[in-house]
């Protein structure tokens, strides 16, 4: 009888911290979600009745930066999405290539504990 006694306060005892691991909620992701597109996406003046265009920037490197520290990197996918988890802070994503030394690539997010910001960036091409 002693071995079901002990069984049983056993049994009982691991089906508590079973239950208390169950209700403890995991912690919520955070970071940055997206897309990055460029514009223009030709040079020359835009015509009376023609529509600004934009082209996603696809398969290209950007940093996170915060402060003079690169936190992260990350590559758009063919259409310019993009996702990142990142802890709560303000970033600053510049694009790591040779082009970012003409246009504006430079953006910047703030990350909430337990949210995803979510973003939609067009940079500038530097087309004139």
């Amino acid at each position: 009888m002693t071995y079901v006694y002990v069984s049983a306060i056993a049994a009982t005892a691991v089906a508590f911290s079973m239950a208390a691991v169950a209700e403890t909620p995991s912690p919520m992701p955070s970071g940055i979600e997206g897309t990055i597109a460029v514009s223009p996406i030709h040079p020359g003046p835009i015509r009376k009745g023609e529509e600004r265009r934009v082209a996603p920037v696809g398969n290209v490197l950007f940093a996170v930066n915060a402060g003079d520290a690169t936190i992260k990197t990350f590559t758009t996918d063919s259409e310019g999405r993009f996702q990142v988890a990142l802890p709560p802070g303000h970033y600053v994503i510049v694009r790591e290539d040779a082009p970012a030394q003409i246009g504006r690539w430079r953006f910047e997010a703030d990350v909430v504990t337990g949210q995803i910001t979510k973003v939609t960036w067009t940079a500038d091409s530097g087309m004139r």
